[in-house]
């Protein structure tokens, strides 16, 4: 019984500390909004729009936002509101804050459809899209883009088909293109490596199915080889000679060589580390 008295005791206690620093932060947290009141008392539109740009160019991104949003709530109708959606949208996005962004792109394109920079917002969209779960080190370091999540590469490559179908004379066209070869390629030797997953763990059938996606949705990829080898193999596991001898066909027409990339791919180090720890195995 004195246990119980004590563990209800403690609980009351703790529960009035965690109050007491709730209260503590609302405090803190009331005086840092006063006091930033208090510094852009004085600011015009003109001097917020400035001062974000300058912390954009100083990869402040966060001091940025929270200039934006203050011009944006200070100024909510100004003659330059809809590029503020779109400048926020931007340094969301630089800060690595990959819903925000398209949030405030998605907001820009649905108050402003008729705006000479509509097209940005899909592209900036797509942009994101096109980052997500790419860190600081996938940037210094020779890593496979392909053994990552695709979710995000799916709904890039939606973005600047809606880009490229909605201003096929947008100047962002160009590069959309060039991005959505290199997601679908990615796209392709993920299924790749699914299928060779499948391969280790004699699921033969469902190999075959992820390295038929390979040729049937991306047919002119690098990856395709591979996925005919991947088809092969499961083909000859399963027992079915007649295709196995199909797809050897085909890839000995195309390919007499092997694979132009088969070895350089093999003996990145990121398909060293993959291996070494087990995820293909």
């Amino acid at each position: 019984m004195r246990l119980i008295l004590i563990k209800i005791l403690f609980i009351g206690c703790l529960s009035l500390i965690l109050d007491g620093c709730s209260s503590f932060k609302d405090i803190f947290s009331t005086d840092s909004k006063a006091a930033e009141e208090a510094e852009y008392a004085d600011w015009t539109a003109e001097k917020f729009r400035s001062e974000a740009k300058r912390m954009v160019d100083n990869s402040n991104y966060e001091k940025a936002i929270k200039l934006y949003q203050a011009l944006e709530s200070r100024y909510p109708f100004g003659e330059d509101s809809a590029q503020t959606e779109l400048d926020i949208a931007y340094a969301y996005f630089k800060n690595n804050e990959p819903d925000s962004a398209i949030a405030a792109a998605d907001r820009f394109a649905k108050i402003n459809p008729r705006s000479p920079a509509i097209d940005y917002a899909y592209y900036l969209k797509g942009l994101v899209n096109y980052n997500r779960g790419i860190s600081f080190i996938d940037r210094f370091l020779p890593t496979d883009t392909s053994q990552r999540d695709t979710g995000g590469s799916a709904d890039a490559i939606k973005n600047f088909e809606e880009l490229i179908q909605r201003f096929p004379n947008s100047k962002y066209v160009a590069d959309s293109r060039l991005r959505m070869i290199s997601l679908k390629n990615n796209l392709a030797m993920h299924e790749v490596h699914v299928a060779r997953y499948y391969l280790k763990r004699q699921a033969y059938a469902a190999a075959v199915n992820r390295a038929s996606i390979v040729i049937e949705k991306y047919p002119r990829t690098p990856a395709v080889p591979y996925a005919l080898l991947a088809l092969n193999e499961a083909y000859t596991n399963l027992n079915q000679t007649g295709l196995a001898n199909d797809v050897k066909r085909i890839y000995d027409l195309n390919y007499p060589s092997g694979p132009p990339v088969l070895e350089q791919a093999s003996s990145t180090i990121s398909h060293k580390v993959w291996d070494f720890i087990g995820l293909e195995k």
